[in-house]
């Protein structure tokens, strides 16, 4: 079956600090989207990749494209104000697969057991995501930051991506203007009354948004250096 996957990379550096965009901030010489690309591209599962960009970053991505052999690049579209618009671009483009993976272009820690593990329970379930216990207390703020409750998180979850789903559900999830606020794509899915399967991720699964994020990937890349060495 066949696996597309858009990864939304229009992001800027502001939370990050960066004079650079997000995706092109360098993390041990290579730009934090060439990470993530690197693994999408090498993945059996995938079958092609369609990256969404800011307008100015549109060439500068084909250059990354061609400068890490990157073959299952197909498209390069211009993302959007939002998120939602830049995965519903890439979507336009996308054509006729069986299955659309969604995956945040600043998550360079994606794993292959990850993606493999979350497109099996999508060909079961029709739409899947990773996602990771929450292990902190919740507490629920009313006014005031007063606290008005506190959760159980035994019933909650941190999502992450990749999500994959069934292409027709995911479309017609995105033909609703109505959810344009939403920050994820299963999200969509459940508000037309489908059912997501959660799949175990991983902590290291980061998303890199803070100066605090991208120290800790450095973190990451250093200590599994140090374990091959």
């Amino acid at each position: 079956m066949s696996l597309t996957c858009i990864v939304p990379a229009a992001g800027t550096g502001i939370r990050l600090g960066s004079r650079s965009d997000k995706p092109f901030v360098k993390l041990f010489g290579k730009p934090i989207l060439a990470h993530t690309l690197l693994t999408l591209n090498k993945s059996e599962s995938v079958t092609s990749i369609i990256l969404s960009v800011r307008a100015k970053n549109v060439k500068k991505a084909a250059s990354l494209a061609k400068k890490y052999r990157l073959k299952k690049v197909r498209f390069i579209v211009k993302g959007g104000r939002k998120r939602f618009d830049s995965v519903k671009n890439a979507l336009s483009a996308a054509g006729k697969p069986d299955f659309v993976m969604v995956h945040d272009g600043a998550r360079p820690f994606l794993s292959e057991d990850i993606i493999k593990r979350t497109f099996k329970a999508a060909k079961e379930n029709g739409a899947a995501i990773c996602a990771i216990p929450v292990t902190d207390t919740l507490k629920k703020v009313g006014r005031d930051n007063i606290i008005a409750m506190t959760e159980n998180r035994k019933h909650f979850c941190q999502a992450q991506t990749p999500q994959i789903f069934r292409r027709d559900i995911i479309s017609k999830a995105y033909c609703s203007r109505r959810a344009s606020d939403a920050t994820d794509d299963a999200s969509l899915v459940e508000a037309l009354g489908y059912k997501v399967k959660i799949v175990r991720g991983s902590p290291r699964n980061i998303k890199i948004t803070t100066p605090e994020d991208l120290e800790l990937a450095k973190a990451l890349i250093k200590n599994k250096r140090c374990v091959r060495e």
